[in-house]
């Protein structure tokens, strides 16, 4: 097993879960954005893998290099600059993986000030992948 890297916590949620939501879940979530992201845990980086725990039902979900197909950071008509921030550091990480879809991501979230470090891990991750590739 290769050493950790990066380690933060997060709170994510996947396309359908926030697609569910409520006029009254997304009012809660103007107070507090966990209330739009269900899932949470640690997100892990080492040189083989990135894994997320807690994912499902206690179990890890654990992705390759390969299995991010595409990894940007936006605000969307799923979650958008009001209740994500209106700063540019409170756009989420948003991944295509080949295993979940695709997934909203909230790294090291602040509560009050919504900022987070989804720009550092996006680095992070677009630099693993290219190793990788290598």
């Amino acid at each position: 097993m290769t050493d950790v890297v990066r380690s933060a916590s997060y709170i994510a949620a996947t396309v359908a879960e926030l697609r569910r939501h409520s006029s009254a879940d997304k009012a809660a979530g103007f107070v507090s954005q966990r209330a739009l992201f269900p899932r949470r845990g640690r997100i892990e980086l080492d040189g083989e893998r990135l894994v997320l725990s807690d994912w499902s039902d206690g179990d890890d979900l654990t992705l390759s290099p390969a299995a991010i197909v595409s990894l940007r950071r936006e605000f969307t008509s799923l979650y958008g600059r009001f209740m994500g921030g209106l700063l540019n550091a409170g756009k989420p990480l948003i991944m295509e993986t080949t295993t979940a879809g695709e997934i909203y991501i909230l790294i090291d979230r602040r509560e009050i000030s919504e900022f987070t470090n989804n720009r550092r891990w996006e680095a992070a991750i677009a630099a693993w992948q290219a190793e990788a590739a290598k």
